[in-house]
C-alpha cells in the first residue's frame, strides 16, 4: 500500500464535520483507493462496522440506475433508516449523476442533480458523506453556491516525490530519474519496463482523459485539434504562452484558422480535468497580476512525457514542473514572478526590462521566491539565476533549487541554495 498520509489526515480531521467531503483530482491519481481502501480501513480500525459503510461506484455499469438523482436519493435513504447508527456514505465519480427535470413540475424548468441529493442527505444527522470527482466543474462557483457552504474539498494529486520515493522498491539512486520520466500516477509503479509504463500512460491519454473530455463537452469531432493543443502545451512547459500564440501556431504549421476563444476554452477543459495547471504572472513590486501570457504545467510529468513519446525529456523543464507540483501539493498559491527594473543596453542607454522569478509561493504569512536551475556551478550562471531575486527588495526567503545533491547553504546576498531531492523529500528544508 502506498501511504497517502497527508490526505488520510485531512479526511480524519473532517470526519463527521457536517459537510460533504468532496475528493477531487485527475483520474487515476488514487482518489478512490484513498477513500475505499485507506480511509475505510481507518474507520474500521476505530470500531466502525462494515454494514455502516455504504459504497457506490457511479462509473460502474452495475450502478447506472443511480446516475438518476431521484433513484440515488431513494436508494441511500433506504440504507440509512436506523437513526441510532452513524452511516458513512462513499460515492465514487459523483459527476456521473446527471441533472434531470423535476418530474412533478412541467411548466417551468426545475433541474434536480447530485447537489440536491447530497444536501438532502446532509439534513440527516446520522450520515457522513464523502464523494469523489474527476471534473473541477463540479466545484464551480455556481455549484459551490448551491452547496450553501456545505461542501469541503480535498484535492488529491498524483504521488509527490516523497510519496513515490518512500514506495519505490528499486535502487533509491534511480528514483529521481524514474520519477521525472514516468511521473507519479500510482499504477505506473506497478508496471515493469519502459514499454509497459509508456503504453499505460499513452492509453490513459487517449482512452480515458481525452475521451472523457470530448464526451462530457460534446466535442466528439475535435480530437485532432485537442491533440495538437496538448502537444503544443506539452512542448512549452515552463515557457510563456497564451491562446493567441497557440492559435498562430495552428495557422502557420497546419494552415488551420482557429480563434483565440476556442483555444482558450479547450485549455480550460484540460484544466477542468486536472490535467494541466495555469500559473499566472505576478508583478512583485507592483503587487498586481499582469495577465497574458501565462505558463502551463502538467499535473503529472509522466503524462506530459508520454504525450511527446518521451522525445523531449529535458530535465531542466521537467524539474521546474515538478517543483511547481510540489508547491501545489504543499498547498501554496503559486504564481510566476516578474520584477521590473532598468538596465543599460549595449548602446549605453537605460531601458526597462522584466526579469522572471520561476515561482512566487504564498501560504498564509509565508512567502518564498524560488528559482529552478540545473546547476549554478559557474559564477556567470549563478548571477543569471539570482539576478531577479536580488532585485526584489523585500525580506521573504529566496531559494535556488539545483539538480545537484548539495548541502544547503546561503550566499552573501542571503539566497538559499539546495538540491532538488532535499527540497522534495524534506518539507522543512526551506527553513534551513
Amino acid at each position: 500500500m502506498i501511504e497517502r498520509k497527508k490526505y488520510l489526515d485531512k479526511l480524519i480531521s473532517k470526519r463527521e464535520n457536517g459537510l460533504v467531503k468532496v475528493i477531487t483530482g485527475i483520474r487515476r491519481s488514487g482518489k478512490s483507493y484513498l477513500l475505499f481502501n485507506i480511509y475505510k480501513d481507518y474507520l474500521i480500525s476505530t470500531g466502525v462496522t462494515e454494514d455502516r459503510i455504504i459504497e457506490l461506484a457511479l462509473d460502474d455499469d452495475e450502478n447506472i440506475r443511480y446516475r438518476n438523482p431521484l433513484e440515488l436519493g431513494e436508494y441511500l435513504r433506504s440504507l440509512t433508516k436506523d437513526k441510532s447508527k452513524t452511516y458513512y456514505i462513499f460515492l465514487d465519480e459523483i459527476q456521473k449523476v446527471v441533472s434531470i427535470q423535476n418530474p412533478y413540475i412541467s411548466d417551468v424548468e426545475d433541474k434536480i442533480g447530485f447537489v440536491d441529493v447530497l444536501l438532502g442527505l446532509m439534513k440527516r444527522e446520522n450520515v457522513d458523506v464523502y464523494v469523489t470527482g474527476s471534473n473541477s466543474k463540479m466545484l464551480s462557483s455556481d455549484i459551490l453556491t448551491e452547496f450553501r457552504g456545505r461542501g469541503d474539498e480535498i484535492r488529491v494529486n498524483p504521488l509527490s516525490y516523497s510519496e513515490f520515493y518512500n514506495a519505490y522498491s528499486g535502487d533509491k539512486r534511480d528514483a529521481w530519474q524514474e520519477y521525472y520520466t514516468y511521473g507519479g500516477l500510482p499504477l505506473v509503479m506497478k508496471k515493469q519496463g519502459h514499454e509497459d509504463k509508456a503504453k499505460y500512460l499513452q492509453t490513459l491519454f487517449d482512452k480515458i482523459y481525452l475521451s472523457d473530455i470530448m464526451e462530457r463537452n460534446k466535442i466528439l469531432h475535435e480530437k485532432s485539434v485537442l491533440d495538437d493543443i496538448l502537444n503544443i502545451v506539452s512542448s512549452s512547459i515552463g515557457s510563456l504562452t497564451n491562446a493567441g500564440n497557440i492559435a498562430k501556431t495552428f495557422k502557420s504549421n497546419r494552415q488551420i484558422n482557429i480563434d483565440n476563444a476556442t483555444v482558450g476554452r479547450y485549455l480550460d477543459l484540460f484544466a477542468d480535468a486536472f490535467m494541466i495547471y495555469k500559473a499566472d504572472r505576478f508583478d512583485v513590486k507592483g503587487r498586481k497580476y499582469i495577465g497574458s501570457p501565462v505558463k502551463y504545467y502538467f499535473s503529472d510529468v509522466g503524462l506530459r512525457n508520454a504525450r511527446l513519446q518521451f522525445r523531449q525529456t529535458e530535465e531542466n523543464h521537467i524539474m521546474e514542473n515538478i517543483i511547481y507540483n510540489e508547491l501545489i501539493y504543499r498547498e501554496f498559491n503559486v504564481d510566476v514572478g516578474v520584477v521590473e527594473c532598468f538596465c543599460r543596453g549595449e548602446d549605453g542607454k537605460s531601458k526597462r526590462v522584466n526579469l522572471e522569478i520561476d515561482f512566487v509561493a504564498n501560504k498564509g504569512s509565508r512567502k518564498y521566491y524560488i528559482q529552478s536551475a540545473l546547476t549554478v556551478a559557474d559564477e556567470e550562471k549563478r548571477r543569471q539565476e539570482t539576478n531577479s531575486l536580488n532585485r526584489i527588495g523585500d525580506s521573504f526567503k529566496k531559494i535556488v533549487v539545483v539538480k545537484d545533491n548539495i548541502i544547503p547553504c546561503y550566499d552573501e546576498d542571503g539566497i538559499l541554495y539546495m538540491g532538488i531531492e532535499n527540497f522534495l523529500l524534506d518539507e522543512d528544508a526551506t527553513n534551513y
